[in-house]
């Protein structure tokens, strides 16, 4: 495996590309981070190493806003056209000839649905998907994100997540493990989920 680190352009500054690149690739993923987080996140780091033990690239990506050194995230519009712009530099290159497979945790995982279609992506794998913000009974659901991916999804959600719980639907699987929204708590439940599902979307 080769790994490295890539800053990439977007129309809203640099992304940064953390690839592993397998060798003799199945097929490639690409995964986005929260909304106040980082690449670090524990079950983004699970998602990778179980893709990679698979036979799967990966690329965790940061948003331009986070390699910028901000917080707050940017809007939906500039997040999505940012991993677009990713995925337009990674498909023809290290991922070249490859099924793409697109996901995220949380807001990483919205920006995954809203954008499957565009990037070509043939999967998503939603970690911890935000289907109605905590205490905001006002705001709409955003499961029109999730039905709107196109392509067959996975969620896995905490059981206590205070974001509520995805429905299963036509092509969508809803695993669900112990915890919250970080899904730190049941990462063995994690690995497993991720290896039956990715063998079943990806057949060797």
């Amino acid at each position: 495996m080769d790994a490295r680190t890539v800053e990439l352009s977007t129309p809203h500054g640099p992304a940064r590309a953390h690839l592993t690149e397998v060798t003799g690739a199945r097929a490639a993923l690409m995964l986005g981070h929260g909304a106040g987080g980082g690449v670090g996140a524990k079950d983004l780091v699970a998602t990778a190493q179980v893709a990679e033990a698979l036979g799967i690239s990966v690329a965790l990506v940061e948003q331009p806003y986070r390699v910028a050194g901000r917080r707050a995230p940017a809007p939906a519009r500039q997040l999505d056209a940012a991993w677009t712009a990713v995925a337009g530099h990674l498909t023809p290159g290290p991922f070249a000839g490859l099924p793409l497979v697109t996901g995220g945790r949380s807001s990483g995982a919205r920006v995954a649905c809203r954008t499957a279609g565009a990037v070509g992506a043939v999967a998503v794998v939603c970690l911890a998907f935000p289907l109605q913000p905590p205490g905001r009974a006002e705001r709409p659901s955003r499961l029109p994100e999730l039905d709107g991916a196109g392509v067959p999804t996975l969620v896995v959600q905490g059981a206590k997540d205070p974001f509520g719980m995805p429905p299963g639907g036509p092509g969508r699987t809803v695993v669900v493990v112990e915890g919250d929204h970080s899904l730190s708590q049941d990462l063995p439940s994690l690995r497993s989920a991720l290896t039956e599902w990715l063998d079943v979307v990806l057949p060797r």
